[in-house]
């Protein structure tokens, strides 16, 4: 069954049918919708919880090959900006291609997208990661972009992006995939950039203080 959301302006708060959502813990209270309270798709829930400086950013990583193609550098850079504007925070590996377009997009529309890179030394991330962590542990720092993140898009790709997309299956987080992203049974193909943030946004929610996924 499909939630739906209601906002409720003179509070400032959304409401669905498990309650007042705490923007901040990302879990639900008990309690009725408040009278008044407009139907919101979940996007713009997120959007009116960005605006409001309540939100929690969560982490949604983007995650696709250093050699891209012009389309799916487009696409991975609008998705960054998507990110942004709805109040999450890009996360991703920080080198070139997929990742520097996403992280461009993302810092271009007001976010500050982390850079979780394989080198020994910040300085080695894109010009336009915000907040570059150095790993120094090589391509084993997929794992961890996987783990970090509540949901992984996956833009095109190769094998780096293929053992990413296993792990974050395995971490049960959702994996979405576009532009010729690496088949993997358990990943849900989408067909655009838009499609993709209807996706993220209804999952941000109905994971919300779900055990398994945003406790």
């Amino acid at each position: 069954m499909v939630e739906t959301y209601f906002w409720s302006q003179e509070n400032g708060t959304l409401h669905g049918q498990r309650g007042r959502l705490d923007p901040w813990r990302l879990a639900w209270a008990a309690g009725p919708v408040p009278a008044g309270a407009d139907p919101v798709t979940p996007r713009e829930a997120l959007k009116r919880l960005a605006a409001s400086h309540a939100l929690r950013r969560v982490p949604v990583g983007i995650i696709g090959p250093k050699e891209a193609t012009a389309a799916q550098l487009a696409t991975a850079e609008v998705l960054g900006g998507l990110i942004a504007g709805h109040g999450l925070q890009l996360l991703c590996g920080g080198k070139n291609g997929v990742m520097e377009a996403a992280c461009k997009g993302c810092l271009e529309a007001g976010g500050l997208p982390v850079g979780l890179i394989p080198d020994e030394e910040w300085h080695f991330a894109n010009p336009y990661v915000a907040i570059p962590l150095a790993t120094g542990i090589g391509p084993a720092r997929n794992a961890l972009i996987a783990r970090a993140c509540q949901v992984l898009i996956a833009v095109g790709g190769g094998y780096g992006t293929l053992s990413e997309m296993a792990y974050g299956l395995h971490f049960n987080r959702p994996v979405l995939a576009l532009c010729d992203a690496p088949p993997v049974d358990g990943a849900t193909v989408c067909a655009d950039a838009e499609e993709v943030m209807d996706r993220v946004c209804a999952l941000v929610l109905e994971r919300a203080g779900d055990d398994a996924g945003l406790s």
